[in-house]
């Protein structure tokens, strides 16, 4: 499931949003939305007031309060879910330019250190930054967004053969932010694997980043 994933690049007007935030952008060093990774902060795009634009939230829609970071959901039936996909102003577009599964097997790269498992980063060929459907809530460590998921295509698949992020056509983004329970649920698919593309893997712990 994705855990790992970039958006490289600054607010914009993509998505039908303004180039604003609706909240001050972090001044640490520590705010590096180019990484997405759990518990990090990264842009999200929402709606407030009948606007649309830019935010910045913790990957983690539960704010600290599991054992592990909840950083995608699928099961929207769920009373939880439900209550935050019923609810078009809890849904959010997580922009992304790439998303990472790691390789199922281990690699041996026959340097005399342990074998590892191999990044594999999954591009959308028709949109140099593509949607993900979202969801966001605020909880007490601040304002949490999660990724949703759906079963995954054929180019996901061999790789990670659970699920995938829901990547949105341009045509939907409007649905997902504005529509219906029934609408936003008929959503949850998988993306078009003739307009993605994979590359990898990629060991970029290792020196010589084969």
């Amino acid at each position: 499931m994705c855990n790992r994933a970039r958006m490289l690049g600054e607010p914009d007007t993509i998505f039908g949003s303004a180039a604003t935030l609706f909240t001050e952008r972090p001044r640490d060093n520590r705010f590096d939305p180019r990484e997405l990774r759990p518990g990090s902060r990264n842009y999200v795009i929402r709606e407030q007031a009948g606007g649309r634009a830019w935010d910045v939230m913790t990957w983690d829609v539960l704010g600290g309060q599991a054992k592990w970071k909840m950083t995608n959901v699928r099961q929207l039936g769920l009373p939880q879910w439900r209550k935050l996909a019923e609810r078009p102003e809890n849904r959010c577009l997580v922009p992304l330019t790439e998303f990472c599964e790691f390789t199922p097997e281990k690699h041996d790269l026959e340097d005399g250190k342990p074998p590892l498992k191999g990044e594999m980063w999954f591009q959308v060929v028709d949109q140099t930054v593509f949607a993900v459907a979202g969801f966001w809530q605020r909880t007490k460590e601040g304002r949490g967004f999660t990724m949703v998921t759906c079963d995954p295509n054929s180019i996901v698949a061999p790789i990670h053969p659970k699920a995938m992020i829901t990547i949105l056509a341009p045509a939907d983004v409007d649905t997902w932010l504005k529509g219906s329970y029934d609408e936003v649920v008929a959503l949850q698919r998988p993306y078009d694997p003739e307009k993605m593309t994979v590359r990898g893997p990629v060991f970029p712990t290792r020196r010589d980043e084969r």
